[in-house]
């Protein structure tokens, strides 16, 4: 799996001129079809697409292009998530963020689950990524909760992001970015080995 930016027409043309790596091995990703189609469901109705395969020319492991809109196993674009987890760290619970959404609340309890059991980690993760893009980062001071804090770090990094790139991204795709689609993942964030 690696993430990639919205325009399937500049992903072909990174594929085309070989400017995609392998996250494996570091070696040069080529086109290799696409993955089934699939439909989510964004802020504005639902979303069609079919991503981009690709297969490395050195390991030869295929490889999954995410566009950045999207999280790992998730039915909802990223900024639907995203509104979910900046309403609960502004004190709302699942039913009403479900409500507010038109998702089940069952989907939204679990996407608030999964965040709530790595909010510190998040924090430590997008913090750091907050100090290597900018040289002189405004950090966030405590938000009032656990959950505000890890929500303000990601807009940190998206707002240094933007500073460094001189591209403006939303919040939430850079929150894609960083974790590799995996931001609700249990893999997510890697824990350090304790042995």
């Amino acid at each position: 799996m690696l993430t990639v930016e919205t325009d399937p027409a500049g992903v072909e043309e990174r594929l085309r001129s070989g400017r995609l790596a392998c996250p494996r091995c570091a070696g040069v990703l080529a086109g290799w079809g696409r993955a089934r189609a699939r439909t989510v469901r964004g802020p504005d109705g639902a979303v069609s697409l079919s991503p981009r395969r690709s297969r490395c020319t050195g390991c030869r492991a295929t490889h999954v292009l995410l566009p950045v809109l999207l999280l790992v196993r998730r039915a909802d674009t990223v900024a639907v998530i995203g509104a979910a987890l900046v309403a609960k760290a502004a004190g709302g619970g699942h039913r009403r963020i479900a409500e507010r959404l038109g998702r089940p609340p069952g989907t939204v309890r679990g996407w608030l689950r999964r965040f709530g059991a790595c909010v510190e980690q998040v924090r430590v993760v997008f913090t750091l990524w907050c100090r290597a893009l900018a040289p002189d980062p405004v950090l966030p001071g405590p938000a009032g909760s656990a959950w505000a804090d890890a929500v303000a770090a990601v807009s940190a990094a998206a707002a240094a992001f933007t500073v460094r790139f001189s591209v403006e991204v939303p919040v939430w795709q850079v929150a894609v970015a960083v974790s590799a689609g995996q931001l609700l993942s249990p893999v997510w964030p890697v824990q350090a080995d304790d042995g």
